[in-house]
């Protein structure tokens, strides 16, 4: 129930009807999915934009006046997570956590196009490991950081209202635009990432896909309890702007502004498609961004740009990706580049080493190996060479590892095996995670 607009863009190309939106209903609009980065992202693919959720366990026709074809969905995701940041003084991290989520949706007051959605998520979790919360404090001192604190809240709640070629959503939701790189729902932590905002979508032109939005506040996948400076929710006057036309398969061209109230405005566009190749097909993404001063709020500042190129060959399932992206350091005193509403997790490495933009800024080379088919599901290897913008500072080198599957016999239910290793030169420390997961989505 995420507006995942990639997955939608493609979903109004494949079926480019006139009455497409009622084609797709309300379960396969992923759209803007403000709230997730899915597991592929949580994977780090290269190109890593999957729909969060598809399809719902239960469908009522209900006969009640306000509320009509009431559905329902849940997911329950175990994970076991370890951390071994040597030199840190810290025990390593042994964590069990678990995201449980459970939403149900409806038609409202059977007016053509309008409908409800809420979802609830619980995270709670054992083990030996500080989760950033001040209830756990006491673990500070003694173990690494997995950052999934125990809370409950409400983690999406709006109201939809779809006619002809335009959606409008307004409530607490998800949406993940494009690869995540800049705005997204983190969906690999337990608590999710949402935005109360209100939304507009639009697809009246063919290939064409417009969107607009106004975030009044982000709610972070931290709770009020968090130890700061890390962050919680926070109130914000932010605008979303988006706009991508698709020529042909091989060429879609995106615009974007993203304006971050007292952070700064990033202005970009990227060129991406799929081109035949040999006995093989060719992914790409080539993108430049600048940001500048915040249009909204009196604080902020920003003068650095963003770079990125990246290909992921796919041949009969063997996969051959590289990728070289670029954070410039800021200029005039200004801070480095950056991307505070992302989902980070699967950009830049998975052990998480750059969560935030170093000072001299980053570079990241990675190249990436794999295979993935229906029966055997994705694996992968990749490789990251880190150094800085600013300078030539070798930050370090990181490989990481996945193997993910669906579990046979039981409809919805996935596991994953993953693991990071960075080895630090210049920037932090050596540090090892290792992740077993499950998830089940009914």
């Amino acid at each position: 129930m995420y507006i995942n607009l990639s997955h939608y863009h493609k979903e109004y190309n494949r079926k480019n009807t006139k009455n497409k939106f009622k084609e797709i209903r309300m379960k396969r609009i992923v759209l803007l999915s403000v709230v997730a980065s899915t597991m592929i992202m949580a994977g780090g693919d290269i190109t890593p934009v999957e729909p969060v959720v598809e399809t719902h366990a239960a469908v009522a026709p209900s006969t009640f006046g306000i509320f009509n074809n009431i559905h329902a969905k849940g997911e329950i995701r175990p994970r076991y997570e370890f951390v071994d940041a040597s030199d840190n003084g810290k025990g390593d991290a042994n964590a069990l956590t678990n995201r449980l989520t459970l939403g149900v949706g409806a038609d409202l007051l059977q007016i053509d196009g309008l409908s409800v959605y809420l979802e609830a998520t619980n995270v709670s979790g054992s083990g030996d490991y500080w989760s950033l919360s001040n209830d756990d404090i006491a673990q500070k001192p003694l173990y690494q950081v997995v950052a999934d604190p125990d809370q409950t809240r409400i983690s999406q709640a709006y109201i939809d209202y779809k006619f002809g070629d335009t959606l409008i959503r307004a409530g607490r939701q998800g949406v993940n635009l494009d690869n995540q790189r800049f705005i997204g729902t983190v969906n690999w932590r337990q608590m999710p990432q949402t935005y109360d905002a209100a939304a507009i979508i639009n697809n009246s032109i063919e290939n064409l896909n417009l969107l607009g939005a106004y975030v009044w506040q982000v709610n972070t996948i931290f709770d009020d309890n968090t130890v700061k400076p890390v962050g919680d929710n926070f109130k914000t006057d932010t605008v979303l702007l988006h706009a991508a036309y698709t020529f042909m398969p091989e060429l879609t061209l995106t615009g974007y502004g993203y304006l971050v109230e007292d952070i700064h405005d990033t202005w970009g566009i990227a060129a991406t498609g799929k081109i035949n190749a040999g006995p093989g097909k060719l992914s790409y993404r080539a993108e430049y961004a600048t940001q500048v001063d915040p249009s909204f709020g009196s604080h902020g500042g920003a003068d650095a740009n963003y770079y990125n190129i990246e290909g992921t060959y796919n041949m009969s399932g063997f996969l051959l990706g590289a990728r070289y992206e670029v954070l410039e350091a800021g200029n005039g005193g200004n801070p480095a580049f950056s991307t505070p509403l992302a989902t980070l997790h699967g950009q830049n490495g998975w052990a998480d080493m750059f969560l935030g933009t170093p000072a001299d800024g980053l570079v990241d080379a990675n190249g990436m190996i794999g295979y993935k088919s229906k029966g055997f599901g994705l694996a992968k290897v990749v490789y990251h060479d880190f150094s800085s913008d600013n300078g030539s500072t070798d930050y370090g080198t990181e490989v990481d590892a996945l193997y993910k599957n669906k579990i046979p016999g039981v409809k919805g239910l996935s596991g994953m095996l993953k693991a990071a290793w960075y080895n630090a030169d210049a920037f932090s420390v050596d540090t090892t995670k290792f992740w077993v997961m499950l998830d089940y989505k009914f």
